[in-house]
């Protein structure tokens, strides 16, 4: 099998160790295998990406030693393509118009007397599930703010089959109803942006021959909704290895939000790749 990875991040921020060894996870296993490593900037956000950060962390990808083909895709160069794979679904009656807010809905949760929680917080409890076509479609027309979401209970209903995937940690993952209910209704389209980083990675990885997805196991659920949408889209389903996560002194996950040491910083003090590496626990 065609070996191709790739690291995806956001210019939102400056990178940290725990990218440096997701970068190098996807990078050597490429090597290891004779294949392509490819970077992909995912920069949908617009209100927290910045093209200044992007020839950052391109600096910092080079000076671990990382090399790639460019141009490199951005995905906000090609909002069409995921809004096709949006119509696509929203043709196969697969997504609603979801008008409520953050703060409705946690207020509906609380109600309700609490909710799932997954990875994205507190499950969907479905209140605009229900709303008539025609209903949705006269507030979308006097201008409402909305969402699109995945009807999740219907796309399911297309597959006989439990879902599976492989990952080459894990090994055989089959995806339980309990999985799913700790998922819900996810936003496919986000009013802000028209598209999700669900749509957007999915097609992405398809479009650009993604044969092997290394990353963190905080997207481990993330997973779930893609192998879904890749069934749906009729895209091939890659091959996952979820890593453990960097984290610091106190145990915490390494984040951009938090501050955490950059590679800049490191590099700034003196520390090599090789150094690096080996804190890292990565051969060279």
């Amino acid at each position: 099998m065609s070996v191709t990875t790739r690291f995806a991040p956001s210019p939102s921020g400056l990178l940290h160790a725990g990218h440096a060894y997701s970068a190098l996870r996807a990078w050597d296993f490429a090597t290891k295998h004779g294949g392509n490593f490819i970077l992909r900037i995912e920069d949908i956000d617009f209100n927290r990406c910045n093209r200044e950060y992007e020839d950052l962390l391109k600096r910092d990808l080079a000076w671990l030693g990382l090399e790639w083909q460019e141009p490199t895709r951005r995905q906000s160069d090609h909002i069409e393509d995921f809004q096709q794979a949006a119509d696509q679904l929203a043709g196969g009656g697969l997504l609603y118009p979801c008008f409520c807010t953050r703060k409705e809905i946690l207020a509906e949760i609380e109600r309700a007397g609490g909710a799932p929680h997954g990875s994205e917080g507190p499950v969907y409890p479905g209140t605009c599930r229900s709303l008539s076509n025609d209903e949705g479609a006269a507030r979308i027309a006097a201008g409402e703010n909305y969402a699109l979401r995945l009807d999740l209970s219907a796309a399911l209903l297309r597959f006989s089959t439990a879902f599976e995937w492989q990952d080459l940690e894990s090994g055989t993952i089959t995806v339980s109803a309990d999985d799913w209910a700790q998922i819900g209704d996810v936003v496919l389209v986000r009013k802000d942006i028209k598209t999700s980083y669900h749509i957007a990675v999915v097609i992405d990885d398809a479009l650009q021959g993604i044969s092997h997805i290394v990353r963190g196991k905080d997207l481990f659920e993330s997973t779930h909704i893609h192998v879904l949408l890749q069934a749906l889209l009729g895209l091939p389903q890659p091959v996952y290895l979820h890593h453990e996560l960097i984290t610091d002194r106190d145990g915490k996950r390494l984040a951009k939000r938090d501050e955490s040491e950059t590679l800049a910083a490191l590099r700034e003090k003196g520390v090599t790749v090789a150094q690096l590496r080996e804190k890292l626990g990565l051969s060279l």
